[in-house]
């Protein structure tokens, strides 16, 4: 973006004699004195509303009070105070073609506009706000000002953030009192997204309210805010253009809080497996490990310490882990390091955090991308997806199973290592495609089947994937993401022997399914809760 005329666009006084506005009305008052005092000191004069201009007095700065520039005092409780053509043709005036206007009308040169909107989604997110509230918390004259000031960047700088404070000083300081066309138009292109997120935040919720009262659980329009974090490489093929893009205000423990130690940048699909890698991890308690390759699990295990946990995990399915995204849910120690870089190539490491010899160790393999993600449950609401011009939304996934909530139906009850390799079981299921059956013993993956359009033949690949893999199933459990809707399922487990199996239940051959397993001696037990992942 080409410069314009300096004397006219910049936000700088032209000299002591006429010393440009800045026009200051936070909600977020953090900071705001010292900025303040700053901008004052570099030739500034205060302009300001209602409760900034008071905390601005206080600290002892000289202000001047909207109503003295428009001799309109604020009205109907302050809900009218900026909406006037002196303060927006202030924010408005081109330089250069506008200056007789503006001068005919005392209109302030207004070259700065320091703002942010009221706390509307603090307010809506109190349990108790009322309908009345959130609509006392809606900016009117905020968001007017904002995308006038933006609209003209060219003339008109605009400050929405007090992480942008700093920035602005050591600008306009090192800038001789200048701000470039080139910040002016990112701090606009900044004011705009603000106005775009809080306009959305205020269809979420009006869109949510019960006319009758009370809060729908999807509203009628629905809109999204997610910041780019990266343009990546390609997308889950090299002629697919693709970005990597995070909510606004993510879950804390949520993958997409990574810190990047090292490696190659990440793409699409390792962005997507790490996902399912880390969620599923951070299911177990005790020290665990996953290990995905292809959106699916291929090994997963809980032991006494993380090195172990690797290792358990791995040997499940060495064959599909080469290649694979590995997880953990506890530091990584240098040992645990030293496992992983023996044994196999991996693309990306996840874990809450790594201890520094373990760093070095993986600096060896510097095209192993390692990611830190600080702790956290992870959790998200909603689950969202895109379909051809459209969005499927859903409440999200989270029900954690315990034994308690589950009913034995079967004449042979779980003994307590089966109840724990069946919820062990269980967990790991929820993250496998379904049709997902997913076999395990001693709190490890011993076969999984993944993904398969008749749930018998998920049986049967993770039976020969646990063969494979020279894992005995004898005396193992089985989960199965959904009902059995034959008895097949069953007939086969026992052949290998299965001997609890853990399964929602209602099917229609629920009786047919139960008779089977007690003729196999197998103990199954329902949850009445179903782990469809597509």
């Amino acid at each position: 973006m080409a410069d314009a005329d300096r004397n006219n666009s910049e936000t700088s006084p032209d000299s002591r004699a006429h010393q440009p506005y800045a026009l200051i009305s936070v909600s977020d008052k953090h900071q705001i004195e010292t900025f303040a005092r700053q901008l004052s000191q570099l030739g500034f004069r205060l302009l300001s509303t209602g409760g900034t201009a008071k905390t601005l007095q206080h600290a002892g700065l000289p202000v001047t009070e909207v109503a003295d520039i428009t001799r309109f005092p604020e009205i109907m409780g302050g809900r009218v105070k900026t909406l006037h053509p002196k303060i927006h043709g202030g924010l408005l005036g081109r330089r250069g073609i506008d200056d007789e206007v503006m001068a005919a009308h005392h209109i302030p040169d207004i070259r700065l506009l320091v703002l942010n909107l009221y706390p509307f989604e603090t307010a809506v997110a109190q349990p108790e706000c009322t309908l009345e509230q959130a609509v006392e918390n809606i900016d009117i004259g905020g968001p007017a000002m904002l995308r006038a000031a933006a609209k003209n960047f060219a003339h008109v700088a605009v400050v929405t953030d007090p992480r942008q404070y700093q920035m602005v000083i050591d600008q306009l300081r090192s800038g001789d009192g200048r701000l470039s066309d080139r910040q002016r138009f990112e701090l606009a292109v900044a004011a705009f997204n603000h106005v775009a997120r809080y306009d959305d935040a205020i269809s979420d919720y009006l869109s949510s309210v019960d006319p009758d009262g009370g809060i729908q659980e999807f509203p009628a329009q629905a809109n999204g805010c997610f910041v780019k974090r990266a343009d990546l490489r390609y997308g889950e093929n090299p002629h697919q253009a693709a970005a990597f893009y995070a909510d606004l205000y993510p879950a804390p423990g949520a993958l997409v809080n990574f810190v990047q130690h090292q490696g190659k940048s990440l793409s699409f699909n390792n962005i997507a497996d790490a996902d399912a890698a880390w969620e599923c991890v951070c299911q177990f308690d005790a020290p665990a490990c996953v290990i995905v390759k292809h959106a699916n699990p291929c090994g997963a295990a809980a032991a006494a310490d993380i090195r172990q946990a690797y290792e358990r995990a791995f040997s499940t399915d060495p064959t599909s882990a080469f290649g694979g995204i590995i997880a953990f849910n506890q530091q990584v120690n240098l040992a645990t390091a030293e496992a992983v870089i023996d044994r196999q190539f991996v693309e990306v490491v996840i874990a809450p955090g790594y201890q520094h010899d373990a760093l070095d160790a993986f600096g060896s393999k510097q095209n192993v991308r390692l990611l830190e993600v600080a702790p956290g449950d992870g959790f998200t609401h909603r689950d969202v997806r895109r379909i051809s011009s459209g969005l499927l939304i859903q409440t999200a996934d989270n029900v954690q199973v315990s034994a308690e909530m589950c009913e034995v139906v079967t004449d042979r009850v779980p003994d307590q290592a089966e109840w724990q390799d069946l919820l062990f079981a269980w967990k790991v299921a929820k993250y496998v495609k379904s049709n997902a059956i997913v076999y395990a013993g001693d709190a490890r993956t011993l076969g999984i089947g993944a993904g398969q359009m008749s749930r018998v033949d998920s049986a049967r690949i993770a039976r020969w994937k646990a063969a494979d893999a020279d894992m005995a199933l004898q005396n193992a459990v089985m989960a199965s993401d959904a009902f059995f809707p034959f008895r097949d399922g069953i007939d086969t487990a026992a052949e290998v022997g299965i001997k609890a199996v853990i399964q929602p239940g209602g099917s229609m051959r629920d009786a047919e399914v139960i008779a089977a397993a007690n003729e196999h001696g197998i103990a199954m037990v329902f949850t009445g809760i179903r782990h469809f992942r597509h």
